[in-house]
């Protein structure tokens, strides 16, 4: 009797805790493309795996730390920033990745992106955009587009929303960048560099929320994803200003900022350290 082939093993096995498999995220979303390209980008980054961490907050994205078999921490709401700023002052040497969503990140955590940022942490930070929380009932978000609806905004938003790529550049990031899940090979490329940019980096990933977001705005993911195809314009080196989130005048993506100065950690060093002359 021939014996049936082993299934081959997939090249994220290594990365992924497939024991907590089947994941949360729903039919369409797009936080598993944005997810498999973090990971794909840490499988051929070359980094020391051994040394490095995902940090993630509360929300749907922030369930990504938990699918992750690296050392992992899944933080309270708004706080995995500054976790991360603890566990890379505390240990310099390790590699660290906050991967969560533009709630978590830009409105209740929105003071500690800010000063992070100001102080050039070497961070890697992927914020997955979905337009709405999400994961607790669909309400307007501080990403959502003016005149789109949500479960708190019914007959539309009446705000406009953060231009996050140029809120992080003023406060200071020296990476910044902008791709949707559609652009996976643009994405998967700019996590690398990410990965080696010693500074605050951070890169916006637009994503589908068809629970939350899509069907209240009347909007498939297939939708969606053909409105990432007909509305942006991949414009690299673009000035952050003109990263306006306005699918009627078309979205920038691209990677918009890439430029060295020194990091928190460096700072500290030069300027509060004495000398070991003087130390003695």
């Amino acid at each position: 009797m021939r014996k049936a082939k082993a299934s081959p093993s997939h090249p994220l096995d290594a990365l992924v805790r497939t024991e907590r498999v089947p994941h949360i995220w729903c039919p369409g979303c797009g936080i598993g493309t944005a997810f498999s390209a973090c990971l794909t980008a840490l499988h051929t980054s070359g980094l020391d795996l051994d040394k490095t961490v995902m940090v993630s907050g509360i929300g749907c994205s922030g369930r990504a730390a938990g699918y992750t078999r690296l050392d992992s921490y899944h933080t309270t709401h708004g706080r995995a920033v500054p976790f991360a700023t603890g566990m890379k002052l505390a240990k310099p040497e390790l590699h660290v990745i906050v991967f969560s969503g533009d709630g978590d990140l830009f409105a209740i955590g929105g003071n500690h992106i800010i000063h992070a940022a100001r102080r050039n942490i070497d961070l890697t930070v992927l914020c997955v955009n979905n337009l709405n929380y999400g994961m607790t009932g669909g309400q307007v978000a501080a990403t959502t587009p003016t005149l789109a609806k949500t479960t708190t905004t019914p007959r539309g938003n009446p705000e406009r929303p953060f231009n996050l790529p140029l809120l992080v550049y003023a406060a200071g990031a020296t990476y910044v960048a902008r791709w949707t899940i559609l652009h996976t090979r643009d994405l998967t490329q700019s996590i690398q560099e990410a990965f080696q940019h010693k500074g605050f980096a951070f890169i916006e990933v637009l994503a589908p929320c068809p629970t939350g977001y899509g069907r209240r705005n009347k909007e498939r993911p297939l939708d969606t994803l053909k409105l990432y195809q007909d509305r942006t314009l991949i414009k690299n080196g673009a000035n952050p200003a003109e990263a306006f989130l306005d699918f009627e005048r078309g979205i920038v993506l691209g990677k918009f900022v890439e430029e060295q100065r020194p990091t928190c950690i460096e700072m500290y060093d030069r300027t509060c350290r004495l000398p070991d002359s003087a130390a003695g």
